[in-house]
């Protein structure tokens, strides 16, 4: 059913729930996960926007070599890419180039204002996406913090 998984990380605590429930799926289903980590353009207004730059990328670069290595010791395939752009674009772009037939993906779980104000990647995903996708929720005061215990559920555009 998936061979495919894609699993965008920004190394938050609610990516990294998300982690958890693709190992799952990729043993399930005996799929690849292809790990997506993206720097989004920021404007610099105090420092040089190559310095900026830098360091996003070292960021995104840590985020994918984390859920590489716990990819690596649950013994599950996998290939991992960063790009440039826009979060929601990048993860739509890179699950239409890898064939991904379910993107797995946290999300804060926000809502009302704090979304409204803050905007949310995972719904332009769901909502752009050809693949299902799995938001992870994570709530750190509904679980102390352990985000092996954040739920999962598939959501599509059709289930609107």
């Amino acid at each position: 059913m998936y061979d495919h998984i894609l699993l965008p990380t920004d190394g938050s605590a609610a990516a990294e729930a998300a982690v958890d429930h693709a190992v799952r799926l990729a043993r399930s289903f005996e799929a690849t996960v292809h790990v997506l980590s993206v720097v989004e353009h920021v404007p610099a207004v105090e420092m040089d926007a190559a310095v900026v730059h830098e360091r996003l990328r070292e960021s995104a670069d840590t985020a994918a070599d984390r859920a590489v290595k716990r990819l690596d010791a649950a013994g599950v395939a996998h290939a991992s890419t960063v790009r440039d752009g826009s979060v929601h674009r990048a993860i739509l772009d890179e699950a239409d180039e890898v064939g991904a037939n379910l993107i797995v993906m946290g999300t804060h779980g926000r809502s009302g204002v704090g979304r409204v104000l803050l905007g949310s990647v995972t719904e332009r995903v769901v909502r752009g996406a050809d693949a299902p996708v799995m938001a992870v929720q994570y709530h750190p005061e509904n679980n102390g913090g352990d985000a092996s215990k954040s739920e999962g559920e598939v959501v599509s555009d059709e289930e609107e």
